[in-house]
């Protein structure tokens, strides 16, 4: 959540691992006290993921008799604080210049607000401690230290964990205000195994947030596919996201969703009720004049990346925008008439059939970047569906 500047950061992790390896350390502009710390609900985020998703629509054609004069093109549309340190503990922390600014039990988690003058320092606290710092986040630290930084460090405290009775790691939501509006990813990749794929869901009031250091581009959408991509749309999804990020040298920040949350057309899932909003750190709703479902004029960004420490030398830079328009990622997918009708119509109607199946092929081809002889095949074209391109020889359409 972002609103002048405040800031409610919520982070959800997919971690692969046992609870006592997960460690998370992130830079935070200043000095986060226990009241600006909460865990949250990942029913909430798994909500606000299903609200945002890309998806599928569905439309029959209706019989071309009785719609001969009608084109039926459908419209397109988007905790207490931990004991004290010890004096030894204190004299190890000045020497190596990081200082425990704060300590907090909060749920499962032990957290630490640490500060520090030099990031070789840090480095070697955090190693001293058991967190599993690679080689490479020496430099990444220093930038962050020139900046004025602190770190928001987390781990899991395994006897609070069971005493709580979950067996996955909760959102932890962070509360602060800053002028900088940005999302720190450095330091993560230093210690990635690969790229990481991260999704931003930015709620707002005036409108659209987009990255200001790199391109922000809406995903390909309100394209036409064949209709067995319905049985595979995971597959489908990845496969031209993968072909996205592959075009675009993965150095593209891509929008796949931006609408107001009052509504939708179509909807993936239910839009949000105000007490979801409100957990996700959307303050607005508690002013005078909201009232009622989704009130408040609230916008939601969701954003998709993929990166690398070479693709994304920068953290995220983000700006709240005044653009409102909706866009979501959409692809429809268009149902043949199957009925018995006989009449003039028919034949126009097969004609456009024919053209339109092949323009959904050629649709998925590029999208996907899969062969389009295999998308065909799937499709069980057969000659009423062929257009007159395709009917050609391969000489023919050398000089056509």
């Amino acid at each position: 959540m972002r609103d002048g500047d405040r800031t409610v950061l919520t982070m959800v992790n997919d971690f692969r691992g046992t609870p006592k390896e997960f460690a998370m350390v992130i830079p935070v502009p200043n000095v986060i006290t226990r009241g600006q710390i909460h865990i949250g609900d990942k029913a909430d985020v798994d909500r606000l993921d299903a609200f945002t998703a890309p998806r599928l629509v569905e439309y029959f054609d209706q019989d071309p008799c009785a719609m001969a004069e009608k084109d039926d093109r459908a419209m397109k549309m988007s905790a207490a604080p931990r004991a004290s340190v010890g004096m030894a503990q204190r004299t190890r922390e000045e020497a190596l210049g990081v200082r425990i600014e704060a300590a907090y039990t909060v749920g499962e988690y032990d957290i630490l607000i640490l500060s520090a003058t030099q990031s070789a320092g840090l480095e070697t606290w955090l190693r001293e401690k058991g967190y599993g710092v690679p080689p490479r986040a020496s430099r990444v630290l220093a930038g962050y230290l020139k900046q004025g930084m602190k770190f928001f460090v987390a781990k899991v405290n395994l006897k609070e964990q069971a005493k709580l009775g979950f067996n996955y790691l909760r959102p932890i939501q962070v509360a602060f205000e800053h002028p900088r509006f940005m999302l720190p990813i450095r330091l993560g990749m230093v210690n990635a195994d690969g790229a990481q794929e991260l999704f931003v869901y930015a709620l707002t009031r005036k409108g659209r947030v987009e990255t200001t250091n790199y391109r922000t581009l809406k995903l390909p959408s309100d394209l036409d596919l064949p209709t067995y991509v319905k049985g595979e749309f995971p597959a489908f999804y990845r496969a031209m996201f993968d072909e996205q990020v592959r075009a675009h040298d993965m150095s593209t920040v891509f929008t796949e969703y931006a609408w107001d949350m009052a509504w939708c057309d179509p909807c993936a899932s239910q839009p949000l009720s105000n007490d979801e909003l409100r957990r996700l750190g959307v303050f607005w709703l508690d002013q005078a004049g909201a009232s009622g479902m989704n009130a408040g004029g609230t916008f939601v960004t969701r954003l998709h990346l993929r990166y690398d420490a070479a693709h994304f030398p920068e953290d995220l830079v983000l700006q709240e925008t005044a653009d409102r328009t909706n866009f979501q990622g959409r692809y429809v997918l268009r149902h043949p008439w199957k009925g018995d009708s006989d009449c003039p119509n028919l034949k126009n109607y097969r004609a456009s059939l024919r053209d339109r199946r092949a323009q959904e092929a050629r649709n998925l081809a590029t999208l996907t970047g899969w062969e389009l002889e295999d998308i065909r095949s799937r499709m069980a074209v057969n000659a009423l569906w062929v257009s007159p391109e395709d009917e050609l020889k391969w000489w023919d359409r050398i000089w056509r």
